[in-house]
């Protein structure tokens, strides 16, 4: 029983990671109504950009650290004023093709920038198991998998709260229900708009320093990124709460699942077995558990 509680306590502890990428793709989305495809770009360009500043630089990791918040927040600050607003008002596959786009080029000019070789990033969390859970419980649980999962909680929970408790948060509400209105009542939607990029880039940089920690820097990060598509699939695309609950569910179920469904089918479904359940959500709940239910009429 142990052991169970083992796997399950590391994949909630992995889910709440995974919210933390599904959060910026739900801001986005709330604000815009963009799907933002290049968000795993961005989380592999921040943790590319803190390591190269380490080691092109030499800077010391707690000077690198807001360095590179600024150039995230910069760089969201950009894809909004250069490429999507000129978009306002295109169809929505518009958009996402240009997202797509992005995606490329903000992979390649991280590439560019700083190589295209792994490099190892190293936070002052250590990775050794929990001496209290091991020695009480027998329950092995890595210390950085604990303090990750924390920290990540603090910044869903801070803005959750800014989004929905603040003078910002209801003009984002506004925005998403209806542009035109929120134009209509003074809402400028440019300065909103530009906030939430600026904020996606800095959770794009939280993720990939924690993911690049865990798994090291390298191209395999835009793909665990990616993990964030069927979290938004069961959680709802424009909810924050849904994020939470969906990378948990996500995050529990594909390390269960590849560790007691894994063995009888040969191993290796971790990697698409949250797609699979997203699946099979679709077609019993479209919209997501905190989605808004869309009535189609015929």
């Amino acid at each position: 029983m142990s052991f169970f509680f083992e796997v399950f306590i590391g994949g909630l502890l992995s889910g709440v990671m995974y919210a933390l990428v599904a959060l910026g793709f739900v801001l986005i989305y709330k604000a815009s109504g963009v799907f933002n495809f290049a968000q795993g770009a961005m989380v592999f360009f921040a943790a590319l950009t803190c390591v190269g500043l380490t080691e092109k630089f030499e800077l010391p990791l707690w000077l690198a650290i807001p360095l590179t918040m600024l150039v995230m927040v910069a760089l969201g600050l950009a894809i909004e004023r250069i490429v999507l607003r000129p978009l306002v008002n295109q169809p929505e596959i518009t958009l996402f093709m240009a997202t797509i786009g992005l995606t490329f080029f903000i992979e390649g000019l991280a590439q560019l920038l700083w190589g295209s070789q792994p490099h190892k990033l190293t936070l002052p969390i250590e990775d050794v198991p929990i001496e209290f859970l091991m020695e009480k419980f027998n329950i092995l649980v890595s210390q950085f998998d604990v303090i990750a999962a924390l920290i990540c909680a603090m910044l869903v929970t801070g803005l959750a709260l800014l989004f929905s408790k603040t003078k910002i948060g209801r003009a984002l509400r506004a925005v998403a229900d209806d542009h035109q209105a929120a134009l209509a009542v003074g809402i400028p939607l440019q300065q909103i708009w530009g906030i939430v990029w600026a904020v996606a880039g800095f959770v794009a940089l939280v993720a990939g320093l924690l993911w690049g920690a865990r798994n090291g820097v390298q191209f395999a990060l835009t793909f665990v990124a990616l993990k964030a598509l069927p979290v938004l699939i069961l959680g709802g695309f424009t909810s924050v709460p849904g994020a939470i609950v969906g990378g948990l569910i996500i995050g529990a179920s594909e390390k269960l699942a590849e560790v007691y469904i894994g063995p009888l089918v040969g191993g290796g479904i971790e990697g698409w077995f949250p797609y699979v359940l997203a699946l099979l959500f679709l077609l019993v709940r479209p919209e997501g558990l905190f989605g808004e239910k869309i009535i189609r009429r015929i």
